[in-house]
């Protein structure tokens, strides 16, 4: 190969020139991302005038929820010995509660409710936020729901799921809005064995009715295909019946064949 010292040179100016383009360039993206680079800083609650008071003045009107307030998963909230008295347990949701005291109490004087006002849940599960921004979600950011319709941030249900807040459990909480979809049937689908949870995303999705999953992909992750003995190769058998054509026509529930997702009274395959 001869050896040519002016190709040499160019390719190393062109080399250079590139280099020199990326040196220029990568500042100037990072100022951009820096620039769009929402930062969250959770800070307590205010109300005007009012300061902070500790648990021990809500004990006196609100005894059932001070009581069974540790035994909630927002029992952590309280921390004994905080570095600024006053600052956790019930008022890191309420806000500073003095005013509300001096008023003599009172639905909402002075105080916040979490049930009307859900930037107060939201300050800390702002992942939740974001959720209840999708193009499908529960109307809470509407006004028509309240987080604590599902959640009791108290406590007070002893029947809750350990490490949760549902209100008895995450079945039986969807169960008191869609009592269609949860009611006894002779034949369910066993997904239900799992909660609703499994198949849909409650606070917020990107698919039609919360689904977690827009397609069949949703099925398959239970009704997996197994290749078998007399499986031809691009057959899709799945509970030994080949739904290679069926899946054409589109989702399992979609396509007019397995349209009792939930259950059925007349048919163990869910048909109908």
């Amino acid at each position: 190969m001869e050896f040519n010292p002016r190709a040499l040179w160019n390719q190393f100016r062109r080399s250079r020139s590139v280099l020199g383009l990326l040196i220029f360039l990568i500042p100037g993206v990072l100022l951009v991302s820096c620039a769009h680079l929402e930062t969250t800083v959770v800070e307590p609650l205010e109300i005007p005038g009012a300061v902070y008071v500790g648990n021990q003045r809500c004990i006196d009107c609100h005894t059932n929820y001070v009581r069974s307030f540790p035994s909630s998963a927002h029992g952590r909230l309280q921390v004994e010995g905080a570095r600024f008295e006053g600052l956790t347990g019930c008022e890191s949701c309420h806000g500073p509660g003095s005013k509300h005291i001096e008023a003599g109490g009172g639905r909402g004087r002075f105080i916040l409710n979490p049930g009307h006002e859900p930037e107060a849940c939201f300050r800390c599960h702002i992942e939740t936020r974001t959720q209840f921004h999708l193009p499908q979600h529960h109307p809470v950011l509407e006004g028509r729901m309240n987080c604590v319709q599902c959640h009791d941030p108290h406590g007070m249900d002893v029947f809750k799921p350990a490490g949760g807040i549902f209100r008895s459990g995450p079945d039986e909480t969807c169960a008191t809005c869609h009592r269609t979809q949860a009611r006894p049937t002779a034949f369910p689908h066993e997904a239900l064995r799992e909660g609703c949870t499994l198949c849909h995303s409650p606070h917020g999705s990107i698919n039609a009715k919360l689904l977690v999953q827009p397609d069949l992909n949703l099925c398959l992750r239970c009704h997996a295909q197994v290749q078998g003995p007399g499986v031809l190769p691009g057959q899709i058998v799945i509970g030994a019946i080949n739904h290679t054509s069926f899946l054409s026509r589109g989702s399992c529930w979609s396509s007019g064949c397995h349209t009792a997702v939930h259950g059925s009274d007349i048919n163990a395959h869910l048909l109908y």
